[in-house]
């Protein structure tokens, strides 16, 4: 596979996520721990036949036990308080507030040994912020319900960052350990499941289809194809791509009358990805 063409299957993880918010919206109502166990198995079951398609089981053996427990600990996290967050707040906001990873990825990247923190990065997170702050205070209200879910967001996207960041510790692992964090990420989810929440699963044609969708794409095909894009492609197109996820995802609700347009919703879109774009830039100078 050339590096072209690997930094393009990682793109269509991006175009992937945008769907992220749309799906999870339409898989109410069932409750988050049930939509991770779901989707995970799902996307753990497209890891483990393409695994075996490729004979690359394998390759799973000289993995430690700490990049597994990472991985799991990663996904699970991320998307349990993404889901959450979009069942208790309203989706377009919530959903950007969640998309904040990429511009803290580059904030906590600046922390790390041999990197710096420019005013860049201090710019562009007091830009990124603003926009969060935006929606918060003018979006649609501070209902208990709709706090908890704007600060569920927060967490997930502090969840997200942290795990991207912290991964270059533990080194390169193969592709196919991804679809382990899966499985192990939809056992846990279900486990939980049984002790915290009550079982309700999808509805209807749509819900299940939703749900379906998101094992599939987002919490499936998405990590594949990223992992890919990030190991032999150019990742720092890639990084910069992901940033047009929040506008995306928010263009998607919008057109699907999921979100109401307003001008605090396309300001705050632009504020978030602009602030991710200036931290980018400060990245990129020398």
């Amino acid at each position: 596979m050339t590096r072209s063409t690997a930094t393009a299957t990682g793109f269509v993880a991006v175009l992937l996520w945008a769907l992220l918010a749309l799906l999870t919206v339409g898989s109410a109502p069932t409750p988050p721990l049930l939509l991770n166990a779901i989707c995970f198995a799902i996307g753990g079951a497209i890891g483990v036949v393409w695994t075996l398609a490729t004979g690359g089981f394998s390759r799973l053996r000289g993995v430690g036990w700490r990049v597994y427990a990472f991985g799991t600990a990663g996904l699970f996290g991320y998307h349990a308080l993404y889901f959450t967050a979009l069942r208790l707040a309203p989706a377009a906001e919530a959903g950007l507030i969640a998309y904040l990873w990429p511009l803290l990825i580059v904030l906590f990247s600046g922390l790390l040994p041999g990197e710096r923190l420019k005013p860049g990065h201090v710019i562009g997170g007091l830009v990124g912020f603003s926009g969060a702050a935006l929606i918060i205070g003018g979006g649609a209200g501070f209902g208990s319900g709709a706090m908890a879910g704007y600060l569920a967001a927060l967490a997930c996207a502090l969840t997200w960052s942290g795990y991207s960041v912290l991964s270059r510790r533990l080194g390169h692992a193969p592709t196919e350990t991804v679809a382990v964090f899966c499985l192990a990420t939809a056992v846990l989810s279900g486990l939980l499941h049984l002790g915290l929440e009550d079982t309700v699963w999808p509805a209807d044609t749509l819900s299940w289809a939703s749900a379906i969708g998101l094992g599939l794409g987002p919490v499936g095909l998405a990590f594949y194809v990223w992992d890919i894009g990030v190991k032999r492609g150019d990742i720092q197109l890639l990084g910069v791509a992901s940033y047009a996820a929040p506008l995306l995802s928010t263009l998607v609700l919008v057109i699907a009358g999921v979100a109401a347009p307003s001008w605090t919703l396309a300001l705050a879109a632009l504020l978030i990805t602009g602030g991710a774009g200036l931290a980018a830039r400060a990245s990129l100078k020398d």
